[in-house]
């Protein structure tokens, strides 16, 4: 199976929810489960087929997430040398030169992509468009309201 991409943080958030779904959320739907059964009758039991539900949600989590620690090459940027380029990790500050309106978004894994906090996916058309520049280059990203034309005004490796 491919690597994918992740960043430290990124990497760190998952293990941190992982744990979470352990050793709190385990527990507590196992305790709810036996409640719910010490109720009597299964069939017709609410609680009892809820807590089954919130068990087989909370497992099919941990196995996601498991997998996907797994399959992560997790990449601090901080230890890149990648000498003012854009790279997976990088946070970039944009001039849109049709609006003048600055913009800066972080290049993150696919899991970790969140546009609102300003983190973009390593697979979006900005980050492809953007990776391997440098700051003062400018770049035509095909957005699905059509071309963008972005100035980079630089680069940090945060």
């Amino acid at each position: 199976m491919n690597k994918s991409p992740m960043t430290a943080e990124g990497a760190q958030k998952l293990r941190e929810e992982l744990q979470r779904l352990k050793f709190v959320e385990r527990p507590r739907i196992t305790n709810a489960i036996a409640e719910a059964r010490a109720l009597g009758d299964l069939k017709e039991n609410a609680e009892y087929h809820a807590a089954r539900e919130q068990q087989s949600f909370a497992e099919g989590r941990i196995s996601e997430i498991e997998s996907k620690l797994a399959n992560a090459e997790i990449i601090d940027v901080t230890k890149v040398n990648a000498q003012g380029r854009v790279v997976f990790g990088a946070t970039v500050r944009l001039l849109n030169l049709d609006t003048d309106e600055e913009v800066s978004y972080r290049i993150v894994g696919e899991d970790e992509a969140n546009i609102k906090a300003g983190l973009v996916s390593i697979n979006s058309p900005v980050a492809r468009a953007l990776i391997g520049k440098r700051e003062g280059d400018a770049v035509s990203v095909q957005v699905p309201s059509g071309l963008v034309e972005y100035e980079i005004l630089e680069v940090a490796y945060l």
